[in-house]
């Protein structure tokens, strides 16, 4: 009794078809049309698979830093550095800070720092050794957790 439908599901493998050729034979009102459909249908054959669309254009791997992708982080450089454009005078959990470069971090470790007022200071975005990023402002022991937003 365990042999039939043990044999019946080794067979059931090698009879794929394509789904859009059986749906196709199915919309045709004309037996003999339809059965000659479903004849002409190659068992075992895979479906066609339509083209992959064309890739996005690449970003440079500065561009791509802090966006969180697990082959991505391998490629990535472990800092990054910029300025903060105009004053700055600190952050408090949940800030976020815009660098010159575009991309935009915000404090997710809960931490504040209250500064002295600074104008276009550097910046730095670091990864540590377990992937963990930090921004550290130059000239100053500060540093918080951050993740990039945009």
């Amino acid at each position: 009794m365990k042999a039939l439908p043990l044999s019946l599901l080794l067979l059931s493998g090698a009879a794929l078809a394509d789904d859009a050729s059986i749906l196709k034979c199915r919309t045709l009102a004309d037996t003999g049309a339809r059965l000659a459909c479903y004849d002409a249908i190659q068992v075992g054959a895979r479906p066609q698979v339509a083209a992959a669309p064309a890739a996005a254009p690449a970003r440079s791997r500065e561009e791509n830093f802090g966006i969180e992708a697990k082959k991505q982080r391998e490629s990535e450089p472990q800092s990054i550095s910029s300025t903060i454009a105009g004053d700055f005078q600190g952050w408090g959990p949940s800030s976020q800070i815009r660098l010159a470069n575009g991309q935009v971090w915000r404090i997710v470790d809960g931490s504040e720092a209250v500064l002295a007022p600074m104008r276009n200071p550097r910046v730095s975005i670091e990864r540590n050794v377990f992937g963990t990023l930090f921004l550290k402002v130059e000239g100053t022991n500060s540093s918080a957790k951050v993740r990039r937003v945009q």
